[in-house]
């Protein structure tokens, strides 16, 4: 039986990046996984600089992920990692994780999970041919009340799906800060960067997914508008698509980045035949359901989620806020724990393989794909996903 902590590696996150501090925290949550080696910039400057503060030896941090895998795939099985971890900007998501699956390394990676679908569907195929682990930081399904709303309809007790709700909006691109200095806007914005999408890229894939995840329902059809409302923006930074469902539900999903004020306000409101839900990420302790013939509920996570899924990506007490970080945690947890029982030789529990992958990735993909083909083009209504 495995009595180790998994070894962890990590492509960007260096001190001048944002989002790679959060994988550690969440990785680092449950005491399950261990930071061995990085590359953390393009800059090997930065790389070495932050190796350091992250207090890694020196032999271990790499100027190039090239250098990374070539070298730690050399190490004894009791040294080398066991995993990845990417953290850049989209259009350096591909390369280091295929070098990663042909290295024999397990792979987390951030959203979305390449720069193109042609790229995404040769991961899959890596993956298939290699029998490694990969999961998507779909962060949003990572909440236990998420988990507990999915549980519900898959369960039946809203009855047959007919409407959802999904939106996400957000105010920090209202002004082109992207002029100012501001790294995290400059690379979401550049095509050459971000890809064909902008703000359906960045904020638009986790709406979309979340309402497959919560509904356990495929998105089939879609017409959508795109719109880019700062003057001389290279990216949509806002955008609505009316959505159709596998089972013929509708729904209406909305993301923007110009919405000024706001701050990181994903919500999903999802209606059966006998009820519905509504969650909100800046609540995320509650789940409020509302019947056709009864009183609304406010279900709590930690006292009035009973389902084993909620319960499994609980950590405290209730009335104990659980939220952004737990949420990435419950992600980071699952993975850890599905590449352990395969390590030894076990079948990972449903509990353990709840975590986005590779097909999350790809439908990701067909979304923004399907989006902008329809987005700017008024001669198009519906378009397939």
């Amino acid at each position: 039986m495995m009595n180790r902590k998994l070894r962890m590696g990590m492509v960007g996150g260096g001190t001048d990046a944002f989002i790679g501090a959060i994988h550690r925290l969440a990785a680092f949550m449950d005491n399950q996984i261990e930071m061995v080696c990085g590359c953390f910039s393009v800059n090997p400057e930065i790389s070495r600089s932050s190796g350091k503060l992250y207090y890694l030896p020196e032999n271990r941090v790499y100027e190039t992920y090239q250098e990374m895998f070539e070298k730690e795939a050399q190490l004894p099985e009791g040294e080398r990692m066991d995993f990845v971890s990417i953290v850049t900007p989209n259009f350096v998501h591909f390369d280091p994780a295929m070098m990663a699956l042909e290295n024999g390394f397990h792979v987390v990676i951030d959203k979305p999970i390449t720069f193109t679908l042609d790229e995404a569907l040769k991961l899959k195929e890596k993956l298939d041919e290699t029998g490694l682990t990969l999961a998507l930081t779909h962060t949003y399904s990572g909440y236990p009340a998420v988990k507990h709303a999915k549980q519900m309809i898959a369960n039946g007790e809203l009855g047959k799906v007919r409407k959802v709700f999904v939106e996400y909006p957000q105010g920090w691109l209202s002004a082109k800060v992207e002029d100012q200095g501001n790294a995290q806007a400059s690379w979401r914005t550049d095509p050459k960067k971000s890809g064909k999408a902008g703000c359906m890229g960045d904020i638009g894939t986790h709406a979309h997914h979340l309402a497959e995840y919560v509904t356990g329902l495929r998105v089939t059809e879609l017409c959508a508008e795109l719109n880019i409302l700062v003057p001389n923006r290279m990216l949509d930074d806002d955008g609505a698509a009316l959505l159709r469902f596998e089972n013929g539900a509708r729904g209406v999903l909305m993301a923007t980045q110009i919405a000024a004020g706001e701050e990181n306000g994903i919500k999903i409101r999802v209606y059966g035949e006998k009820g519905g839900l509504e969650w909100y990420q800046q609540e995320p302790n509650s789940l409020i359901v509302k019947w056709l013939d009864k009183p609304t509920q406010i279900l709590r996570v930690g006292t009035s989620m009973n389902s084993a899924i909620a319960a499994h990506n609980t950590r405290t007490p209730g009335g104990h806020p659980e939220g952004y970080l737990e949420a990435f945690a419950n992600i980071y947890r699952n993975f850890a724990m599905t590449v352990m029982a395969k390590m030894d030789g076990k079948e990972p529990t449903p509990e353990m393989l709840d975590f986005p992958g590779i097909e999350d990735g790809i439908r990701g993909m067909q979304f923004i794909d399907t989006v902008v083909k329809a987005g700017y083009d008024d001669s198009i209504k519906w378009v397939t996903l």
